[in-house]
């Protein structure tokens, strides 16, 4: 199979990024892959600006407000103003995850983004308090193409992690081996590189480690194990910093990120050899995340037929994707976050402490079905008269099933599920081609799955009575295919 420029192109543009934007989809089949990844990296240089939902909130969520008088009445008092806080927050995290997304989809730094939704997953992390969210965000996205080891020690004192991996509980006369346990398993080496005799002792080495009132890191020296400490072959009076560093010497941990990021950025099969040169050269570089990027996608092995559309999208990428290649404006908000609870990604809520699983588990029959119908309830205003061709006479009554999925529809647009789209700047990108080439050209532009739909299914579907309307209804058909999930 001949893989063209355009298919490349797009490889490289849905795994360094969210996928083609519509305003420079036409420029895919002449542009090369080198100055495409010039450009990424480019546009991603500059320090991320900082997303602001929320100021802290430390008094309301780690220390109940003072009592002003006694009795019953003060403490139901102090529990509603805790109640409120506890709910102010929650809805601070719903614009969060708003920002961050419209981020996703409009930000020009796209491999900044993409590589920051990889380490949101990777140190997952789920606390209500929203401020201790926007400021773990921040380090994500400031350090997402920086260096692992800055990465993961910013992480580490982040009062996110320290309150979600249970680190403040963490003091010497009483350890708490959660933190140091998750530090090792999941941000560093992996599972079975390690001993429990290890985790013992690298608790110990993070007594102390905590935050104060106003969500900063602070020392605790006196609930420190100050101790000698036996930590992986290694003897001394380690403290949190100390094991760390030891775990950044270990070429395990170059080994398990690079593993990580080659099955999110490649292919969810490893390739054990491609792993090894990746990790070597990472460990070599120092952990220098972008010059691991660069080895991936300036590769030819990474543009090889078996990588390309074999990626199911997450589903935050294909509500990125969608948007980015259709712009369109949500009548709500709210129906986003429905999407991402509905699809299983939540951002801001991990399922677990190791994050989403993502592959294969991001599609059962109950999502798959969401997923197909989503491009049709987003354009839903504008393209109601999507639905099968057929005579009734033959289809046994189907018309009159098509009648009512419009009613749903009509229903759904009601209820503010459905969005404004700018067509313009997509009519753009096929104005050139000419109309037998249309279905191709647009099918081309969406699907990277090797699988195409056949003509006459789509043909079945759209609305060929203009040039305009068979565009619109061609791509919205397209993207409501299992070969669309691709990339």
């Amino acid at each position: 199979m001949i893989i063209s420029n355009r298919i490349k192109n797009q490889q490289l543009l849905w795994r360094a990024a969210f996928g083609p934007m519509a305003e420079n989809s036409a420029e895919l089949d002449n542009i090369s892959q080198a100055k495409l990844w010039a450009l990424l990296l480019e546009s991603s240089a500059k320090e991320p600006t900082k997303i602001t939902v929320t100021e802290n909130l430390m008094d309301g969520l780690v220390k109940p407000p003072k009592e002003t008088s006694g009795g019953e009445e003060s403490t139901t008092q102090n529990n509603a103003i805790k109640k409120q806080i506890r709910e102010r927050s929650r809805e601070d995290l719903k614009n969060l995850n708003i920002r961050w997304l419209e981020e996703m989809i409009n930000s020009e730094s796209q491999l900044r983004e993409k590589m920051s939704l990889f380490w949101h997953g990777h140190f997952a992390c789920r606390v209500v308090n929203s401020y201790f969210q926007q400021e773990l965000l921040h380090i994500i996205r400031s350090n997402a193409l920086g260096n692992f080891g800055d990465l993961l020690k910013a992480v580490s004192k982040s009062p996110a992690m320290l309150q979600f991996l249970n680190n403040q509980q963490n003091k010497k006369s009483h350890p708490n081996e959660n933190f140091a346990r998750e530090v090792m398993e999941l941000f560093t080496m992996g599972r079975g590189n390690y001993t429990e005799e290890d985790v013992k002792e690298a608790a110990r080495a993070f007594t102390g480690w905590a935050f104060n009132i106003q969500g900063e890191f602070i020392f605790r020296r006196f609930q420190h194990d100050d101790g000698s400490k036996n930590f992986l072959g290694r003897t001394g009076n380690f403290n949190g910093d100390d094991i760390i560093n030891i775990l950044l010497e270990q070429k395990q941990t170059a080994t398990y990120i690079s593993r990580k990021i080659y099955r999110y950025l490649v292919n969810d099969k490893p390739d054990e050899q491609k792993i090894a040169w990746l990790s070597s050269r990472f460990y070599n570089n120092k952990y220098d995340i972008k010059k691991l990027l660069e080895d991936i996608f300036t590769s030819d092995w990474f543009y090889a037929e078996k990588n390309i559309g074999t990626h199911i999208k997450s589903p935050v990428e294909l509500l990125a994707g969608i948007r980015r290649f259709i712009p369109l404006a949500p009548d709500n908000d709210n129906s986003q976050l429905l999407v991402q609870k509905v699809l299983g990604q939540v951002l801001f809520f991990p399922p677990n402490v190791a994050g989403w699983t993502g592959g294969r588990n991001w599609i059962d029959s109950s999502t798959l079905m969401v997923r197909l119908q989503l491009p049709r309830v987003l354009s839903a205003k504008e393209t109601l008269n999507i639905s099968p061709k057929t005579d009734d006479d033959v289809s046994m009554g189907q018309m009159m099933e098509d009648r009512v999925r419009i009613k749903k529809k009509e229903a759904i647009v009601a209820r503010g599920g459905a969005a404004s789209i700018n067509w313009a700047p997509v009519l753009k990108i096929f104005e050139s081609v000419k109309r037998e080439d249309l279905s191709k050209k647009i099918a081309e532009s969406l699907l990277q799955s090797p699988s195409r739909v056949p003509q006459q299914v789509i043909d079945n579907f759209v609305d060929a009575a203009s040039r305009e309307e068979f565009i619109k209804t061609t791509i919205i058909n397209l993207m409501s295919t299992p070969e669309y999930q691709l990339c």
